[in-house]
């Protein structure tokens, strides 16, 4: 049994929010500051989450990316990691965090069976990294990065979102790393989450000014795409221990070839990551039969696109929940 949508797309890719909550607050992800998160009596379970994971397994289901807000304020997520690894049919286990606790939990995230990391760092400026976060310290994520390597939670993927008044000076920087280190760092074009129409258009740069910096540091070529590629295009220059990707949801859009649905930390199944509906298992997390029509109506309401795009700001957008409550 497969989930294919109206447009022929094919899922196997479930991304599962674990909580809302986050010990950092980026500006970008909540710009005023303040987290207005979930009670706790309203977040999914451990039971809850492998009860739909289940269901969805049972769909088709291969590849889980743990997401939060930040999974690791999660207690006892390596336990749960474990518990979603030995369902059947799930064969990959990927996480993103912030990487500030990630020293404390690499090993036992390894030993759970989390097969890969995403780790979002946007500057390599310690500075910048704190006035950005609020009240982030640099020196915690290199930490984790380091303990991720040396556990091997490879590939090892560092996202970067670009803002143009930010960290465009610090392109050459990150790309100069891919040489030395067995890394692949992401940048990614800032998204309009949460309507943040005037921040975004004031900050949005396009990808295109990475690869004419590449182009000034040396040979690079582009790699195949392979299943567990994502939406970057992904490229490394000659004898680089590393590489560099490009995702490009607003200037190129990834829609067509989309295979994810999402898991929110509150229990709402979503199509997509920048469309209002959603279709609520919380309460049904414990009916698989129900929870199979639950994943066929979040599929039948997947749009062909997300029109995250300039003219959808310009025409006014649908209202999304934050960023940190979606798992993005």
């Amino acid at each position: 049994m497969n989930l294919v949508d109206r447009f022929d797309r094919k899922h196997d890719y479930l991304r599962i929010s674990v909580t809302d909550r986050c010990n950092l607050l980026c500006h970008y992800c909540v710009p005023n500051g303040v987290h207005d998160c979930t009670s706790f009596q309203h977040l999914l379970t451990d039971d809850e989450i492998v009860n739909i994971v289940q269901a969805g397994a049972q769909l088709g289901i291969k590849k889980i990316r743990i997401t939060g807000g930040e999974p690791l304020v999660r207690k006892g997520l390596p336990k749960l990691i474990g518990r979603l690894k030995e369902i059947p049919g799930i064969e990959d286990i990927a996480l993103t965090t912030n990487g500030i606790f990630l020293a404390k939990y690499a090993q036992a995230l390894k030993d759970a069976g989390l097969n890969r990391i995403n780790i979002s760092l946007d500057t390599l400026n310690e500075e910048k990294y704190t006035k950005i976060s609020r009240n982030g310290k640099l020196k915690d994520v290199l930490e984790g990065i380091q303990a991720a390597i040396d556990h091997q939670l490879h590939p090892i993927k560092l996202n970067v979102v670009l803002l143009k008044d930010y960290n465009v000076d610090e392109i050459e920087t990150f790309l100069k790393w891919t040489m030395k280190e067995n890394i692949q760092i992401r940048f990614i074009e800032y998204m309009p989450i949460g309507n943040q129409q005037f921040e975004w258009s004031k900050q949005y740069q396009s990808l295109s000014i990475v690869k004419n910096i590449a182009e000034t540091i040396g040979i690079y070529t582009e790699h195949e795409r392979k299943e567990l590629a994502g939406p970057a295009r992904t490229f490394s220059f000659e004898n680089a221990k590393g590489s560099f990707g490009l995702i490009h949801p607003i200037s190129n859009e990834f829609c067509a070839s989309c295979n994810r649905l999402r898991l929110t930390a509150d229990g709402h199944l979503k199509s997509c990551l920048f469309w209002e509906a959603e279709v609520p298992v919380k309460a049904i997390a414990h009916d698989h039969h129900a929870l199979i029509d639950a994943y066929k109506r979040a599929l039948f309401l997947k749009p062909k696109n997300h029109e995250m795009g300039q003219t959808m700001y310009e025409q006014g957008t649908p209202t999304v929940r934050a960023m940190s409550a979606i798992g993005g």
